[in-house]
């Protein structure tokens, strides 16, 4: 694979950083829209957008204004006293959400946190402690904290930090009937979902059985928690992944794109839980900070129907072009979010890709496209023919290695 990473950052890395991501040998430097360029000044597609969170690229210009704008008055104040920006965020979130009130914090694993803890002093306050469990779905992901970690539905990451929090029950997507069985039983005060399982996969849910999660919710009384932290903020073509569904969640969490570049995390409460928080039954230092907020509204001022009508054409472009090229299984997903599952290894399309001046992701064994919403058609249109045929030499490649003496060159 090509390499560009100076010694120098290498050797402060390996040696100060912890060792908790295995990094690709490319040190980027620079970048400008879905273009970025490492130290070698060779240039890159971004197809993954920092995980979800560029959402109009780098070095987006209105994003810079409205954050340097924002920097020149003030950086931070605690959440002691009011700011514009937090209360205008607040207030447009809701508006295109129908929420009733926001908790600003730093991240979507605290974003998920804070549902949790409305979730559950709502049912222990209108029905007393024993009502704490938290259903979510097997192939899950809501963070990397202890208590997200026991959320999350897999158990590949619950192994090296055993003991977790208690009260979360994992139930496969699907089975509406076993989620009803619990639902019964008085002791559930909500249900998390994410409508794109996207560390999972990228598998969107079925849509009758998001029917029927709601259903079970109104029938119950138990909440149900829409976990937007990736496919929220019009990755998937909608405003809300779960506006694809026709639901209306009680509880919505969103972080990445919201922010643009910059870290927040939002927990969009509804109806049963806009009171449920009270003067120091929650809080945060940096949430609701107003640098990070002033960039938010920046964003999301911008995802009208325009940019989510061009998000699902790209989607279809994309899908139309890879689905039954050489390589390719099938494709999952919504909007721009998609996952290709490839006849040869993730790892080695991924690594083609590279080598062709693409970066996509990967999620479990699928290849993960999460490119900036507004990223040109002519650069998307570059990217998904080199990406079609990474997924070719990739199953050559398996096929190749698969015979007696294989040779692959």
């Amino acid at each position: 694979m090509y390499k560009s990473v100076s010694k120098k950052t290498k050797e402060l890395d390996d040696k100060y950083i912890a060792a908790t991501y295995a990094r690709f040998p490319i040190e980027i430097v620079r970048g400008c829209g879905s273009l970025l360029y490492d130290n070698q000044d060779r240039e890159y597609i971004d197809m993954g957008a920092g995980i979800a969170v560029n959402t109009f690229g780098i070095c987006d210009p209105v994003w810079i204004s409205a954050v340097t704008e924002q920097l020149g008055r003030f950086q931070h104040t605690s959440n002691l006293y009011y700011s514009e920006p937090c209360a205008e965020l607040a207030k447009i979130l809701c508006e295109r959400t129908g929420m009733k009130r926001v908790f600003f914090s730093n991240s979507g694993a605290e974003a998920n946190e804070c549902a949790v803890k409305a979730a559950r002093k709502y049912s222990a306050d209108k029905y007393g402690p024993h009502r704490y469990n938290i259903i979510t779905l097997k192939n899950s992901f809501h963070g990397r904290t202890i208590t997200m970690l026991a959320a999350t539905g897999q158990d590949a990451f619950h192994t090296d930090f055993l003991p977790l929090t208690e009260g979360f029950i994992y139930v496969d997507q699907g089975d509406s009937e076993t989620i009803r069985k619990l639902a019964a039983g008085g002791t559930v005060a909500a249900v998390m979902f994410e409508v794109v399982q996207g560390e999972g996969g990228v598998i969107p849910l079925d849509h009758a059985f998001v029917k029927e999660l709601a259903d079970i919710a109104r029938e119950y009384d138990i909440l149900l928690i829409a976990d937007e932290v990736q496919c929220g903020n019009g990755r998937t073509g909608k405003f809300c992944g779960y506006m694809n569904y026709d639901i209306t969640p009680d509880i919505v969490t969103t972080a990445k794109g919201l922010g643009g570049g910059l870290p927040i995390g939002a927990t969009l409460l509804g109806d049963k839980t806009e009171h449920v928080f009270m003067p120091g039954t929650h809080g945060s230092t940096f949430g609701g900070n107003p640098v990070a907020c002033a960039g938010a509204i920046s964003i999301i001022n911008r995802i009208d129907d325009a940019l989510l009508e061009g998000i699902c054409r790209k989607s279809k472009c994309i899908i139309n072009k890879l689905l039954g090229a050489p390589g390719v299984k099938s494709i999952s997903g919504l909007g721009l979010m998609l996952g290709i599952d490839t006849y040869g290894d993730a790892s080695d399309v991924i690594r083609f890709a590279m080598e062709g001046g693409v970066l996509p992701l990967k999620a479990k064994n699928k290849v993960r496209l999460l490119p900036a919403l507004n990223i040109p058609d002519d650069i998307l249109a570059r990217a998904v023919d080199i990406i079609a045929d990474a997924c070719a030499k990739a199953a050559a490649l398996k096929k190749c290695l698969a015979q007696p003496g294989g040779n692959f060159h």
